[in-house]
């Protein structure tokens, strides 16, 4: 039989937001494998998938997750946590890895998966969409991520603040991801572009240290890494005006 490496979106950090389906995949599988950082702190996968298997059944794997300069260390880490994967899969045959959010949406498994496609010839990949940042950051604070003809930019501001100056720029919502090292060059970029007074952002969502806010309080202080900005378009038309 085939080997089966399953991507699991586990969410933005509530366990109450995975999905059935997410939740029937992890119990499923032999193994589920959480990533960490080198530094062996709990992440927020592992401690959502907690609430669904049993402790004995989570293999914690280490990632390179926060490297960004140092491009052979971050591949080392790659192949290494590929290698105990593979492994897994041999002893096991079915394995899911957890991923917070989504796992087709800036998210470490891409780079796992096609690891193990070199590694585990006929290996079976599949991916359980979960649910992400900027839809939970949605939620929590009424903000509406489109309307009729409305795009909707995604941009991770770890490209640089210009990018997300050029989204800004544009028409639609822009969401920034991973922006909290960055925060007073994206209040600079809301105030030039007259989005700031409708922006919020926020950051350990679902969790007990949750902050939600508005955009128009940022003061430049850096900010959790992981914070979601969501800076939607001015809106004038009244209901259905976008259609």
């Amino acid at each position: 039989m085939s080997s089966r490496l399953v991507g699991v979106g586990v969410g933005p950090g509530d366990p109450e937001l995975v999905t059935v389906k997410g939740v029937n995949a992890l119990r499923a599988a032999d193994v589920v494998v959480v990533p960490v950082m080198d530094t062996g702190e709990q992440g927020r996968a592992e401690a959502t998938v907690l609430h669904y298997v049993p402790a004995e059944k989570v293999v914690r794997v280490v990632f390179a997750l926060n490297e960004r300069t140092d491009r052979a260390r971050r591949e080392a880490a790659w192949d290494a946590a590929g290698a105990r994967v593979a492994e897994l899969l041999g002893r096991h045959g079915s394995v899911a890895f957890a991923t917070i959010g989504d796992p087709n949406v800036y998210s470490t498994f891409t780079y796992l998966a096609q690891t193990i496609a070199e590694l585990v010839p006929g290996v079976v990949v599949e991916t359980v969409p979960g649910i992400t940042a900027m839809q939970d950051l949605a939620a929590r604070s009424g903000a509406v991520l489109t309307e009729g003809t409305e795009p909707l930019t995604l941009v991770p501001v770890t490209a640089g603040s210009a990018v997300l100056r050029e989204a800004l720029a544009g028409p639609g919502t822009v969401v920034a991801y991973k922006f909290g090292r960055q925060a007073a060059e994206v209040a600079e970029a809301l105030a030039r572009t007259g989005r700031l007074g409708d922006a919020v952002w926020g950051s350990a969502l679902g969790l007990p240290e949750e902050s939600v806010r508005p955009a128009a309080e940022l003061d430049g202080s850096p900010l959790p890494y992981l914070s979601t900005l969501i800076a939607p378009p001015r809106r004038d038309g009244g209901r259905g005006g976008k259609l």
